[in-house]
């Protein structure tokens, strides 16, 4: 199941993502095609052939935090991303999601800047496989809560110099696929009627780069964080996880999905102070968090989802961490729709993909 959405500020970034979703349906086109995938139907029901229609509001963001001398204050940037108000639909094996911009529901850009970002996800949620596919490039943070970093305390500390990227992926096994559904949770294209959970096991990898064009902390508080003088650092993770997924149902229509996996990478990070570097090479704990709570029905699905994915760094100079979220809140409604026999006519090219048999 192949779930792919984006937002961004520049139309470039529409054209490639088009262009992925392009080259994922081709690439499958030319297999043959493969029988429906089995499952017990008295733990999730399938909804083959019909077309679930959506309408969301959602904010995704790719934030820092460095941490400090005293842990409980780290230096916390957040890009200043809108509100999206999207459209969406999954009809088998493919879903496309659009979404624009809300100006009123957004923050003001004289408070905390602008933000230049491509943010591209692709979550493909097989019957047995879960795989999160990222790419990130942000440029232009402020730090939170208002005060923090500035002289001021009633203004905040914005750098438009600050860039977070990060390229990465993570792919793991449901052992409980029969039984347990994450598509009804994230696509709503399935329905899990009774409760059910499922072991998870798989691996990660990511690599990136932090950077300013001066020193990531401001010079007033140079005392207060050991990465005071640090203006890139430079990192690539891989490694082994484990995890579980649970979602309870109550009364068949109402239900709360979790979702946690966490690994052990090998974590190769360089700090760099100007013309001067220094490398760490350690283990990395990372989360990956998933958490949907909804309603779900035959016609219509109503749910609330927040899915973030921490990156943890450690570098040779500071010794002290950097942590990258990846993350999104989404609030939607859904309806399952069967299309007319002129519309089926037209979605037998999609009839006619493989269903992955993963």
């Amino acid at each position: 199941m192949f779930y792919l959405s984006h937002t961004s500020d520049r139309f470039p970034c529409r054209i490639l993502t088009a262009l992925f979703l392009f080259t994922t349906i081709a690439s499958s086109a030319q297999e043959k095609p493969a029988p429906p995938a089995l499952h017990d139907s008295n733990y999730y029901k399938i909804y083959p052939q019909t077309i679930t229609g959506r309408v969301y509001l959602s904010r995704k963001y790719t934030s820092l935090s460095l941490e400090g001398k005293d842990r409980r204050k780290p230096m916390r940037y957040r890009p200043n991303t809108p509100v999206t108000m999207g459209v969406g639909a999954t009809y088998g094996i493919v879903t496309i999601n659009v979404g624009f911009p809300i100006s009123f529901l957004s923050r003001d850009r004289e408070e905390t800047g602008r933000s230049k970002y491509l943010d591209l996800q692709s979550h493909v949620y097989a019957k047995k496989w879960v795989i999160d596919l990222y790419g990130q490039f942000y440029k232009g943070y402020y730090a939170t809560p208002k005060g923090s970093g500035s002289l001021r305390p009633d203004s905040f500390y914005v750098r438009p110099d600050i860039r977070v990227n990060l390229m990465g992926a993570s792919v793991y096994r449901l052992i409980n696929g029969d039984r347990f559904s994450y598509r009804a949770a994230f696509l709503q294209n399935e329905w899990q009627r009774k409760s059910a959970g499922s072991l998870l096991v798989g691996a990660e990898a990511y690599t990136g780069v932090i950077k300013g064009d001066s020193a990531l902390i401001p010079n007033h508080l140079s005392s207060s964080y050991r990465q005071y003088d640090i203006n890139r650092v430079r990192f690539t993770e891989f490694g082994p996880g484990i995890g579980y997924a649970y979602t309870h149902v109550h009364n068949e229509n109402y239900f709360v999905t979790g979702s946690l996996t966490a690994t052990g990478d090998i974590s190769f990070v360089r700090e760099f102070k100007g013309t001067t570097s220094a490398q760490r090479t350690s283990v990395s704990p990372n989360l990956m968090l998933r958490i949907v709570a909804g309603y779900n029905s035959d016609d219509w699905m109503l749910n609330l989802a927040w899915v973030n994915s921490s990156t943890n760094l450690r570098g040779k100079s500071s010794n002290d961490q950097y942590l990258i979220s990846i993350g999104s809140f989404r609030l939607g409604v859904a309806k399952r729709i069967v299309p007319g026999n002129k519309l089926k006519k037209r979605l037998q090219l999609i009839d006619d993909l493989p269903v992955p048999q993963m």
